[in-house]
């Protein structure tokens, strides 16, 4: 074995350890999470031992499902709304070109760059400025307000990657901006439109700060209960139902992966076929 033999297969091994303690520091805390929700006792700093019951006492506790109905909704709609907002916004604002449209453009990155206790403070003076009264619907604008930057920076990069002449010349043959839109644009920019819908939606089902701010006494959501809890200590249904909610998600992320991969496939067998064609 020479010199750049061992150079690689030392590089080789601590890239490997080095993943290996990444991943290790990443799904320790799930994986600690996942198991204390079997454990026998209502003390998260003990194990007494494996049960389900708190599952069952998880699908019996109508106020926790109700609470997180709620959690779920304000995410829902919140991500709805930044999708639509940040997709069109960013769209739009591709080839804008009227007095202050850079000024626009850069100006969406702020709730990123500020701290979110900035954002909240300032939300919550605004509603209070407009009369607004605090609620379900200053939760979702505030959230919404959150996201923005996230769908409208995700759908961009797919924006600039994309070839303008599709769309040019789609509208040369007679096609309006519409039509151009839903069945040139939005087709190649779905996996950014897709990735800002993922990350916003699990951005809102664990805010706490902005929510918390622009909240009512009669609203609560899971990430406020849990905080709540804290001092007390973590129910293990909480546990419970954070590992169903991390099960579903990497579902839902498998699932989309697989789709990816079934896409990638059939387009590369399509390009072999235009290849043989050609040939």
């Amino acid at each position: 074995m020479n010199r750049r033999e061992k150079k690689q297969r030392a590089a080789h091994i601590a890239s490997t350890i080095y993943t290996v303690l990444l991943m290790i520091f990443i799904y320790a805390p799930v994986a600690v999470m996942i198991a204390y929700s079997f454990n026998n006792s209502r003390v998260n700093m003990v194990w007494s031992g494996f049960t389900t019951k708190y599952y069952a006492m998880l699908f019996n506790d109508s106020e926790l499902w109700g609470i997180f109905g709620i959690t779920l909704f304000v995410a829902l709609l919140a991500t709805v709304l930044g999708v639509i907002i940040g997709t069109l916004g960013a769209v739009g604002l591709r080839d804008a070109k009227f007095p202050g449209s850079k000024f626009i453009s850069e100006s969406i990155y702020f709730p990123i760059v500020i701290p979110e206790i900035v954002l909240a403070v300032a939300l919550l003076l605004l509603f209070d400025a407009s009369g607004m009264k605090l609620g379900l619907g200053t939760i979702i604008i505030g959230n919404t307000t959150l996201i923005l930057p996230y769908v409208y920076i995700t759908v961009r990069a797919r924006l600039v990657g994309m070839d303008p002449s599709i769309e040019e010349a789609s509208l040369d043959l007679g096609a309006d901006r519409f039509y151009t839109f839903m069945h040139i644009t939005l087709p190649a920019i779905v996996p950014g439109v897709l990735s800002g819908a993922f990350m916003s939606f699990s951005l809102v089902l664990d805010e706490l700060i902005v929510t918390s701010f622009l909240t009512s006494a009669e609203i609560t959501t899971l990430p406020i209960r849990v905080y709540s809890m804290v001092k007390k200590g973590v129910s293990p249904e909480i546990n419970a139902l954070t590992t169903i909610i991390f099960a579903v998600c990497m579902a839902g992320v498998l699932i989309y992966l697989i789709r990816d991969q079934i896409q990638m496939r059939k387009i590369r067998k399509e390009r072999e076929k235009a290849a043989r064609f050609s040939a």
